[in-house]
């Protein structure tokens, strides 16, 4: 039976606390000099809160998404973050596997198993669109957003990826954990599943689409 503690955010509710920051927000990532454009918080597409609580899929247009931003959603009353990956941070990601507690994703629980098979790099479907539940798998805080290419305190190397001023918990652009951080395992990569090119479904597998069209 799979452990659905703190190393499980998909089934932990979420403290509301650390919920303030789900706002109709985007923001700036990938290479320097990618300046923020506003993408608009995608709701009316949504169910009711009660619903996606309850695990209701979420849907979203990310046609919009332009490369170096961000998009962030609700689902199950956690944040879903929506990224579009720069050439520059997809090249990077292979460069790292050496730092990373498990650079394959060969944690089953962290994403499921056509995200491992199809791209343990990645972690995405599509190449440049990374999914991911924005929560720090340590305790459940929110990590920041540092996606520029570019020298931190916290890394003079830095890559590009999520750091969590917790703990000091650090996650590559792919969301793979560090060695040496208090976080055990990835980010969550959340069922999800493309509509059509454009129009993504959080909270379904494809899978689950073909078994519903088969029917």
């Amino acid at each position: 039976m799979a452990n659905q503690g703190v190393n499980d955010p998909i089934h932990e509710p979420v403290n509301a606390g650390r919920r303030r920051f789900l706002t109709a927000t985007t923001a700036v990532v990938g290479a320097a000099g990618v300046a923020a454009a506003a993408v608009p918080f995608i709701k009316s597409w949504n169910p009711s809160a009660r619903a996606k609580l309850a695990g209701a899929p979420v849907t979203a247009d990310i046609s919009a998404l332009q490369e170096g931003e961000r998009l962030v959603l609700e689902w199950r009353g956690q944040p879903i973050w929506i990224v579009k990956r720069s050439k520059a941070v997809l090249d990077a990601l292979p460069t790292l596997d050496g730092h990373l507690r498990d650079p394959r994703s060969e944690n089953p629980e962290q994403q499921p198993a056509y995200i491992a098979e199809a791209s343990p790099e990645l972690r995405s479907i599509k190449p440049d669109v990374s999914v991911l539940v924005g929560l720090c798998t340590h305790l459940g805080c929110s990590p920041e957003m540092k996606a520029e290419i570019r020298p931190e305190p916290f890394d003079p190397e830095w890559k590009g990826g999520y750091f969590c001023p917790c703990h000091k918990s650090r996650f590559d652009m792919a969301g793979r954990v560090f060695e040496g951080v208090p976080a055990p395992t990835n980010l969550v990569v959340p069922p999800h599943h493309y509509a059509d090119d454009t129009t993504i479904v959080i909270g379904v597998d494809p899978t689950q689409t073909n078994s519903a069209g088969a029917a």
